[in-house]
């Protein structure tokens, strides 16, 4: 149970200090938000839970394939809020575009052999 309070703890650290960083700095927090912190982690945590090297790699392998939907929403997102759109609004348009590009990412992938 320990362990699990301490893996909870530290991804909110992680998260908390991208917010509090991103206040002085959007920039900074944005390079920090931008580095696969949480991913190192949990492959970092599956290697001590599991030392499955074939889980570790799908794993891996999988991260890098819905990574790549999610960039348009970082696009979207903010030219949305600069065309006016509420935030509440642009943020949830851009969630929704992000999930039909999951649908797409996964049936393309499957199309060409990847199993995400």
């Amino acid at each position: 149970m320990l362990y699990l309070i301490v893996k909870a703890m530290l991804s909110g650290i992680i998260i908390m200090a991208v917010s509090e960083v991103a206040k002085r700095n959007p920039g900074l927090g944005a390079l920090i938000a931008s580095l696969p912190l949480i991913s190192v982690l949990a492959i970092i945590w599956l290697w001590r839970d599991t030392s499955d090297v074939e889980r570790i790699a799908s794993h891996a392998e999988a991260t890098f394939w819905y990574v790549l939907p999610t960039l348009p929403m970082f696009l979207a997102f903010p030219f949305m809020l600069r065309q006016g759109v509420s935030f509440w609004l642009a943020l949830a348009a851009a969630c929704l575009l992000t999930f039909v590009l999951y649908l797409a990412t996964v049936w393309l992938a499957a199309r060409f052999g990847v199993n995400l």
